[in-house]
């Protein structure tokens, strides 16, 4: 039957194993940040990788420490055996890592670090580091003993009681600040102090690490000479044992470490670790953004220079669009005023004659079968003239579009080329290809559309006019017949009317009279449609005409646009890819910032009641 103490260790398991496991998400989702911030550094990035393993290993304590301040004297006293070696030189030159195992064995390794398994009780719910003296441990040993640090669940300072704070104890001091570890200071070697002298020493320790850590650390005077004489014998001198100062050590271990406080310790150390990193990620992400955001305003002014080339070239076409358009324009008016003039009213009696002739198939006589009266009025009034001005009006917007993008192209890779220079040798390094101007330039959508533009101006030149030479005919001809209608009815009107009154027949030739001079407005009113008529032909065609190379030049500028863009696409592309990354840096940084805080509540809720975490909560 499980006791209530089984179901609180239950809990407990089940509850580290939750945060553990979340743990061990936020920091592998770390790593996946952290190699993309360059500035930060493959140390950091080591310490979280390490951390990331740090919570399936026992609670960790590293001795530090002066070579002459007892450290190893004091782990043989602890684990009562003489598993390092000691003396009055610096004995210990390797980093060694003790061990529980059940049989006593010592493991070197390739580099400088050893192994020491030993079967001592307090092995089973710790491990202890002990590492060279601190002349070398910020020297010959720095990497590996700072890596052990940022391990570490506790760190033990330990100096020697007759020179406790010299200057380079205070300098080891701070430099363990950083690394914000709770530490002990041990000082050794107190069997050779007085009771005013121990009181004096823990008072100057104590203000020496305040002022170095911005707290008071615990200080604990040990001995490890009547610590290891305590063990001499068969069985411990338990009296013995007390004075050296070791017991406390021991309860620190089996009391104060108890399983709730020892497992969120173990949590918490790898998330410290963490934490540091995050934060010194995001001030590095942070610091960074000045930079990225002067990478962006180059990519900004980059687009912007396209844009307003493109803008430029927009209205180059616009100034040759506007001369198409006089051109045709001009040519319609000219259009215009030569049929005015074969519609005038002045006309309008030759207009009945011509149109006499034609219905008698008598024109032949005046004039050459294959004259056009129509194409010698718009001859005479250079109607044409304008639009052979056409293809070189293509010709000129082409010879524009061109110069004008290769100087902006010029312009635009030479400012880019510049820009890369600029950066620093770790993104350029990154830039996928080079920039440089495309080596010709395609004029291929103005070239492709001139055998249309020809095609529409001959409609322009020939269809309009031989229109215009039917329609002419055609309306002489209806004058024609309906003022020899009248005249034919003016002459039966008199024949018939003979013994009728004068004023009669008088009155019935004058009407006729007006209705063949009303006739003759037939003229003008026909001349006045059909120059509406020819002017919204000739709209159509200049609009059928623009519109082609409406379609050519805008074919020319995205395909202009796009080699601007493919030139200065290297750089673009690693600014833009390198913002991206920026922002999603600080994003994933600061999600995962708010995870640890979460990580971080739930820790200070581990072995509470539920009820008690949740009013906490």
């Amino acid at each position: 039957m499980a006791t209530e103490s089984d179901d609180k260790s239950t809990k407990l398991a089940l509850d580290y194993e939750a945060i553990r496991r979340k743990e061990h998400e936020v920091i592998t989702d770390l790593l996946e940040v952290l190699p993309r911030i360059e500035t930060l550094g493959e140390a950091r990035i080591a310490q979280v990788r390490d951390a990331l393993f740090h919570a399936d290993n026992p609670f960790l304590v590293v001795f530090v420490g002066p070579f002459s301040a007892g450290k190893s004297s004091l782990l043989n006293a602890l684990l009562q055996r003489d598993l390092l070696r000691v003396g009055p030189t610096p004995t210990t030159d390797r980093i060694t890592i003790l061990r529980w195992g059940e049989d006593a064995e010592r493991m070197t390794s390739g580099g400088d670090v050893d192994t020491v398994f030993h079967p001592s009780p307090l092995l089973k719910k710790i491990s202890f580091v002990d590492t060279p003296g601190m002349e070398s441990i910020f020297r010959e040993h720095e990497e590996t003993t700072r890596r052990f640090l940022h391990r570490a669940d506790t760190v033990f300072m330990v100096l020697p009681s007759m020179q406790a704070m010299s200057a380079k104890n205070l300098e080891v001091l701070q430099e363990l600040k950083q690394y914000g570890k709770s530490i002990i200071i041990l000082i050794n070697q107190a069997d050779l102090l007085d009771d005013a002298q121990i009181t004096d020493v823990r008072q100057y320790v104590r203000e020496q690490s305040k002022a170095r850590l911005g707290y008071e650390p615990e200080v604990w005077f040990v001995s490890a000479h009547r610590g290891l004489a305590a063990i001499e014998g068969a069985e411990r001198d338990d009296d013995l044992w007390q004075q050296s100062g070791l017991e406390k050590i021991e309860r620190y271990v089996d009391n104060q470490l108890g399983d709730v406080q020892r497992l969120r310790q173990k949590l918490q150390t790898p998330l410290q670790i963490a934490q540091n990193a995050n934060t010194a990620a995001l001030e590095a992400v942070r610091e960074n953004q000045t930079t990225f955001d002067q990478y962006a305003g180059i990519a900004q002014n980059l687009h912007t220079q396209i844009d307003t080339q493109q803008r430029s070239l927009e209205r180059v076409i616009r100034s040759e669009r506007a001369e198409i358009e006089s051109s045709f324009r001009e040519a319609t008016e000219r259009g215009r005023r030569a049929i005015g003039d074969q519609f005038n009213l002045s006309r309008a009696f030759g207009a009945v004659g011509r149109g006499t002739l034609e219905l008698v198939r008598m024109g032949n006589l005046l004039s050459p079968a294959d004259s056009s009266t129509m194409r010698t009025a718009f001859e005479r009034h250079k109607a044409f003239q304008p639009l052979q001005q056409l293809p070189a009006h293509i010709d000129e917007l082409s010879s524009r579009l061109e110069g004008r993008d290769l100087q902006d192209m010029d312009n635009l890779v030479k400012y880019a080329q510049q820009q890369a220079q600029a950066l620093p040798a770790p993104m350029q390094q990154k830039m996928i290809g080079g920039i440089r101007a495309p080596q010709g330039y395609d004029r291929g959508p103005l070239l492709g559309i001139r055998d249309e533009l020809e095609q529409i101006e001959d409609e322009a030149r020939q269809i309009q006019v031989e229109n215009l030479d039917e329609k002419l005919r055609n309306s002489v001809v209806y004058l024609a017949i309906y003022e020899i209608v009248l005249f034919l009815f003016g002459i039966v009107i008199v024949g018939v009317l003979v013994s009728a009154p004068d004023a009669t027949v008088a009155v019935l030739l004058v009407g006729v009279l007006l209705m063949m001079l009303l006739g003759l407005l037939f003229v003008p009113l026909r001349g006045q449609m059909l120059q509406n008529e020819y002017g919204t032909k000739m709209h159509k065609l200049q609009e059928r005409y623009l519109q082609r190379v409406d379609e050519a030049t805008a074919s020319q500028l995205r395909a202009g646009k796009k080699v601007r863009q493919d030139a200065v696409l290297p750089l673009l592309s690693l600014i833009e890819s390198q913002t991206e990354t920026q922002r999603e840096q600080l994003s994933k940084l600061q999600n995962i910032q708010q995870r640890m805080v979460e990580i971080e509540s739930s820790l200070a809720d581990l072995g509470k009641p539920r009820l008690l975490a949740a009013l906490r909560g």
